[in-house]
């Protein structure tokens, strides 16, 4: 060994022992041990600190687990869709009555078959179904739910049903189905949901020719229809527009309590640790935080769950056992709340100088930049815009479907990032005032983060809902249709199959007779054609003198007279003439006993001019009367009637479906002047209604416990300043103003982002906007959470304002 190298270990030797003497404890694990040593040590401290660490984790923890529990029930929507659709199919027979498809075959007659008809009708305008049932023999099947076959005379309900029959508000109800004996209930299985009104009854009186159609089982698979392109895209939207907000307010959530934690990382910092540590330790801190947040929300979603059954909206709920969340979205959510939590605390970090010596928020104010605040809806735009004229059949491919949504999301989220900028940008310009908005403005100047992240969950809500609104309102033409010249609700249309001709004129007296009728025009109706050249098609009415006259202008009118109506509007109907020779073809011309019905015009038919019935449609084509022919040998022919009550007096419109019944238990009324919309439609703005209850009750909740976090930080400044003289209201105005001028500025950009988004989502779809101020219900919606959430924050602000707020640990 040389003597160079003796003397470089020496050397070593020498430095070793300097640093012991400097460093005479441990230095500890390196390298990836010493990363979940600070992890570990920051979610100690996130389940530990005393009163006031438990308190903020406390509050982290409610409001993620308010957002998690949204999200679990989002990730349950495919499995309650799909529960529900296969009890509906398992109880399905397909198409009965009036608009069943004839050329599917029924069940040959056996001791295993049923007759079955549909047996709908309403109440106070909601829905009640059911169907009527005869069974062919002992082994007829068993409806889904269903323990027993009703026999005639008996009925099943579903627990709803039951419950608003024994009730009160079911009195009138009551009388409807008088002519039944309750057997017993319908279960679970044979149930789209607990809130449905459904029931099975026994009848003596079904036939084919009824309407019922003969079954050897219960489940009836529709076809799949593929949903249009512009309701894909409304879809997106809507899933859009109800989970955005759920990520802001976990965002929000995860930075709960960050003054009090800076200032125990700059304890920390005092001891010794470096910045990476600092940085390990928050990230420790917000993963602990968002552990338990994942737990209080599983918590909360099992309670949800639980009481769902007790929950309808709009006449729709769902079963417990069918909020499953996907197990694959499951994953997704406990994967990314603690990411995001992650996240935003590092982020939050990023402009906070923690020194050994205190905590430094910004002391030389750094403008908050634009650039990238602009990048983000602009690649938002970036991805919509190239969609704007494109094949609508495109949105059913799933890239397509992910470009939509993602550009959704970047344009919502950037309503986010741009509020802070603009709340900044304001209050820096505002000076002078009254005392409490002094205080507010200075606040929201030293430290407008808080208030801008309070307000931008709702920003966001609002943006997307108009968004929405906007695109319903541009599509809305395409799926709702209301009847024309239909000037009220009080007008009813009946249907049923055709007994025989007097039966039509019986119905007609005996609804005339009921309380709160004005008038009642009973006829019987079919298509005809004329007989070698189906291309000509007009309609055969059949009606007493007294219905006849309020179809069309009759200068006199006996059994036996035959007219052919015209109206002023339209002459085409001059093909059926005197002596025209028309043939009425059966819908289905498969069976043996079915043959066509012809008839000849006779030469003294006489031309006269309908008017229009109820519903605004006119009775042009041949009017007959009752013993002119013999209706019930013509093929499908219907019974009609027209039926008008005082307005208002919903008893009266009761009262009317009560009568039908006890005629034709299968007799279908409908209101006239209603809304009729496509079912995915249908279900589409009811799913967005559901969500938005949802969203709005997470909103109104993550904003107080937001609220009540900051005020529980300045309790001591609050509780100074009432010490010092200050009156509380002055303090009590302050916060106010701390939160509207935030809230107005979030409405200014919700709105305007708002518009954005739905003009080219409507452009992408080729809508044109039929309401521009469509805007102002959803911002007055989201005002007024934030008003009631401020008045809410009121009497803990009072309590905090006591003396006991000077003391400290």
């Amino acid at each position: 060994m040389t003597d160079a190298s003796t003397k470089e270990d020496r050397t070593k030797e020498d430095r070793t022992k300097e640093d012991s003497a400097l460093h005479p404890y441990p230095t500890g694990p390196t390298g990836p041990a010493a990363w979940l040593r600070d992890l570990l040590l920051g979610v100690r401290y996130a389940v530990s600190g005393g009163r006031e660490g438990w308190v903020r984790t406390a509050l982290t923890a409610t409001g993620v687990g308010l957002g998690v529990a949204l999200l679990m029930i989002a990730a349950s929507v495919p499995s309650m869709m799909e529960k529900r659709h296969e009890r509906g199919t398992a109880r399905s027979v397909g198409v009965t009555g009036e608009f069943r498809n004839l050329k599917e075959k029924d069940a040959a007659r056996g001791s295993g078959t049923l007759l079955y008809q549909e047996a709908d009708t309403d109440f106070r305008d909601r829905p009640i179904t059911g169907g009527l049932l005869r069974p062919d023999g002992p082994d007829a099947p068993l409806p889904p739910g269903v323990q027993r076959m009703p026999r005639a005379g008996e009925m099943v309900l579903s627990p709803a049903l039951d419950r608003l029959l024994s009730s009160e508000e079911g009195k009138l109800l009551r009388d409807r189905f008088s002519a039944y004996r309750k057997t017993g209930i319908i279960a679970d299985s044979g149930l789209i949901g607990p809130s449905e009104l459904f029931y099975y009854a026994g009848s003596d009186r079904l036939s084919p020719a009824t309407g019922a159609k003969r079954i050897e089982r219960f489940g009836h698979e529709e076809p799949d229809i593929p949903m249009d392109p512009v309701l894909v895209v409304l879809t997106i939207m809507v899933c859009v527009v109800l989970l955005t907000p759920v990520g802001v307010f976990i965002a929000t959530s995860v930075r709960f309590g960050g003054e009090r934690r800076d200032r125990r990382l700059a304890a920390l910092r005092l001891m010794g640790a470096d910045l990476g540590m600092i940085r390990r330790i928050a990230a420790g801190e917000a993963l602990g935080g968002s552990a338990i947040g994942l737990a209080v929300g599983a918590v909360f979603f099992l309670l949800l769950r639980e009481n769902a059954r007790d929950v309808a909206i709009r006449g729709t709920s769902v079963f417990p056992s069918d909020i499953i969340p996907s197990p694959a979205l499951i994953a997704l959510i406990l994967l990314a709340v603690p990411a995001c939590a992650v996240v935003v605390t590092l982020f939050a970090l990023r402009g906070i100088a923690i020194e050994p010596l205190g905590v430094v928020r910004n002391a030389v104010p750094r403008r908050r930049r634009l650039w990238w605040r602009l990048l983000v809806p602009a690649a938002g735009a970036g991805l919509l815009l190239p969609l704007v004229g494109q094949e609508p059949g495109m949105y059913r491919d799933p890239l397509t479907t992910y470009r939509v949504a993602a550009g959704a999301v970047l344009l919502l989220t950037g309503v986010t990032v741009l509020l802070p900028w603009l709340v900044e940008l304001f209050v820096a310009r505002l000076r002078g005032g009254p005392l409490p908005w002094q205080l507010a403005v200075r606040r929201l100047q030293l430290h407008s983060g808080p208030a801008a992240r309070a307000v931008s969950g709702v920003a966001v809500a609002v943006a997307g809902a108009i968004a929405v609104q906007m695109l319903f309102a541009g599509v809305r033409g395409n799926y709702e249709t209301e009847p024309a010249d239909t000037p009220s609700h009080s007008q009813l249309q009946a249907s049923s199959s055709l007994k025989s001709a007097a039966d039509v004129h019986g119905y007609a007296e005996r609804v005339r007779a009921v309380p709160g009728v004005r008038s009642a025009v009973g006829y019987a109706d079919r298509y005809i054609e004329v007989k070698g050249d189906a291309g000509k098609v007009s309609s055969m009415t059949i009606a007493d003198c007294a219905s006849l006259r309020e179809l069309a202008r009759l200068d006199s009118c006996k059994d036996g007279d035959v007219f052919l109506g015209r109206s002023d509007e339209d002459n085409h109907q001059k093909s059926f003439g005197a002596g025209t020779r028309i043939v009425v073809t059966p819908y289905d011309t498969s069976g043996k006993e079915a043959r066509a019905y012809q008839w000849t015009i006779p030469s003294s038919a006489r031309i006269v001019r309908t008017r229009p019935d109820p519903t605004g449609e006119h009775h042009d084509g041949v009017l007959v009367t009752p013993s002119v022919l013999k209706a019930d040998a013509i093929p499908d022919i219907r019974s009609r009637l027209n039926i008008k009550t005082e307005p208002g007096d919903l008893d009266a419109i009761e009262r009317v479906r009560n009568t039908l019944a006890r005629i034709d238990p299968a007799v279908r009324v409908w209101r006239m002047g209603g809304v009729q919309k496509d079912e995915n439609y249908a279900v589409i703005e009811r799913g967005l209604l559901i969500g938005a209850v949802g969203t709005l009750t997470l909103i109104g909740t993550t904003m107080l416990v937001a609220s009540l976090e900051q005020l529980r930080e300045r309790k001591r400044l609050l509780a100074v300043l009432v010490a010092y003289g200050t009156r509380r209201r002055t303090l009590a105005w302050s916060v106010f103003w701390q939160t509207t001028i935030p809230v107005l500025l979030g409405m200014a950009v919700a709105v305007a982002g708002g518009l954005a988004l739905g003009w080219i989502i409507l452009k992408v779809v080729d809508g044109h906007v039929k309401d521009w101020w469509s805007f102002l219900p959803m911002a007055g919606a989201g005002a007024g959470v934030i008003a009631a959430v401020t008045l809410a924050s009121l009497p803990p602000l009072l309590r905090m304002m006591r003396p006991e707020g000077l003391r400290t640990e």
